[in-house]
């Protein structure tokens, strides 16, 4: 049996039956519908600096493998920073961009990188796959390679294939079989136990209404109303909305069942939004936005309501989002995260391996202390 490895500039390229078949039930945004989105509607490609590259490999033109890659001329919207490595090589100079990044676009969630459904080969798949984008990498001549929230197996993977290894953190909630809201919070200590309650009444002393919806009951209102909320974020943060009512409306009808909007109304009229995906065990929590504050509504919308969805469904884990040291008395641990380099330039790789080892060793400096935070009894 002969394998055929190749780079595809679009994922419609291949279809989505054969590219979900590779793709675990717990990673929304590997799943066709969601990358396809992306460029069906121009979140990514030449504006926003993310070309698609992804790697396929066939079996007797059988679909086994894949990676989701990107060609970039820019380091916005990838979670993982390295800003400190582009001045430094612009100082040198020396281009850092044009690089290459095996990542989903504008999330920072961990999960597969090498899209592989046989247990058996995935080894001998993966290996096919880095080996390829690397060659990729050193034909379009770029500065670097990375390989952006990897989980566990990918991570080893690409150690074993001597990639440099980066640490970061995010902070995660894990489900203990609690029953209800009231029950998890049986397991918090005294004074964190009263804080989260007092902000969850000041929400409620605020006539303020939540709704929790799905894809199937968004209409093409609603979406303008969630990207209205979604917007203004980046405006008062002078950042750029990417992603488009087009985007989320094709989300809405081809992955109902992993979207859920949450609003919050006051008097009849919304006030704000948040949006999640959800894998088959996991909610992942990603945009928020308000048009006039509420004290505490933020920590309601984004955290409280999502915890208690998770809980009444069974979830095993709450993903928030990137950052956030205010997350870990509400009961987000910190959690360690991955991503993988090569470096092509021989000096500036043997000067970010040694630091990178550096920010690892204070990574876990931080982590520990953080932990000493948490809001659970001891």
């Amino acid at each position: 049996m002969s394998l055929k490895i190749s780079i595809i500039g679009a994922i419609n390229e291949v279809s989505a039956d054969e590219w979900n078949a590779l793709v675990d039930s717990d990673n929304p945004f590997a799943r066709y519908e969601f990358l396809n989105a992306l460029e069906q509607h121009n979140c990514v490609g030449q504006t926003w600096g993310w070309l698609p590259q992804h790697i396929i490999v066939k079996e007797n033109e059988r679909l086994i493998g894949a990676s989701p890659m990107y060609l970039k001329n820019n380091s916005y919207g990838e979670f993982v920073f390295d800003w400190a490595w582009a001045d430094a090589y612009h100082r040198s100079g020396i281009d850092y961009y044009p690089k290459l990044v095996t990542s989903i676009p504008y999330t920072p969630a961990s999960g597969q990188r090498f899209l592989i459904n046989d247990s058996q080969r995935y080894q001998q798949i993966s290996n096919l796959i880095i080996s390829t984008a690397l060659q990729h990498a050193k034909t379009l001549d770029v500065s670097t390679m990375h390989w952006l929230f990897t989980n566990k197996q990918d991570t080893e993977q690409l150690e074993k294939n001597n990639l440099l290894l980066r640490a970061g953190c995010q902070f995660q909630w894990t489900n203990n079989n609690y029953t209800d809201f009231e029950h998890y919070l049986s397991f918090f200590n005294s004074k964190n136990r009263k804080k989260v309650k007092r902000e969850r009444k000041q929400v409620q002393q605020q006539n303020i209404e939540i709704e929790i919806l799905d894809g199937h009951a968004m209409t093409d209102e609603l979406w303008q109303t969630y990207h209205h909320f979604y917007s203004t974020t980046f405006d008062k943060k002078s950042g750029m909305a990417t992603l488009n009512p087009g985007f989320f409306k094709a989300l809405g009808k081809t992955m109902p069942d992993n979207v859920l909007v949450l609003f919050a109304k006051h008097d009849g009229d919304y006030v704000a939004s948040a949006f999640c995906m959800r894998g088959k065990n996991t909610l992942y929590g990603r945009h928020w936005g308000c048009n006039h504050y509420f004290n505490n509504l933020h920590f309601e919308l984004c955290y409280y309501q999502g915890l208690e969805y998770c809980i009444k469904n069974g979830l095993s884990r709450f993903e928030p989002g990137a950052q956030g040291e205010h997350k870990i008395y509400r009961g987000f641990l910190p959690t360690k995260t991955w991503s993988a380099h090569w470096i092509a330039h021989p000096q500036f790789n043997n000067i970010i391996r040694k630091h990178i080892q550096h920010e690892r060793e204070g990574m876990q400096y931080y982590i520990d202390d953080m932990q000493t935070h948490s809001p659970f009894k001891t």
